[in-house]
């Protein structure tokens, strides 16, 4: 009975040195450089924001509510931004902090955040915020008031 296992066993053996063969081929082609996964970390965004006064008097301060509004998510990705006043004076800034300095550029701690738009000016004033990721990706929304004195 022995004899016969053995012969059966010596009959099989090219076919599992085939199927050996044919293993670490499928193997080393499936593991190929060109074939690396790729993990997503730039993520395009929108930026929203609620509605604001269309206007605004000296001295007055109007909150604008913003929003990004991402289409992935990747936990490092960092926002930041800045502006830039091209008509009338008025400060803006983050809840309590300084105010911004035009052309500066500042990370913003989350993705739903409030600003301040201070009048420092009787004409009308407008101003462009700029958003942007940590992979640069940008958003631009202009806001422009009316002098209401």
């Amino acid at each position: 009975m022995t004899a016969i296992f053995n012969k059966f066993r010596m009959r099989l053996l090219p076919i599992y040195i085939l199927l050996a063969i044919l293993t670490a081929s499928v193997t080393l082609v499936s593991c190929s450089k060109d074939d690396e996964l790729e993990i997503q970390n730039d993520f395009p965004f929108e930026i929203k924001v609620m509605p604001v006064p269309k206007d605004v008097a000296n001295g007055e301060t109007v909150e604008i509510r913003v929003t990004i509004q991402r289409a992935g998510n990747y936990s490092n990705t960092q926002y930041f931004l800045r502006y830039f006043q091209f008509d009338g004076q008025g400060t803006l800034r983050h809840y309590d902090d300084p105010p911004y300095l035009p052309n500066d550029l500042y990370q913003l701690p989350t993705e739903e955040f409030r600003l301040y738009y201070t009048s420092t000016s009787a004409v009308s004033q407008s101003f462009d915020v700029w958003i942007s990721d940590s992979f640069g990706n940008e958003k631009q929304v202009t806001f422009q008031f009316n002098s209401s004195d």
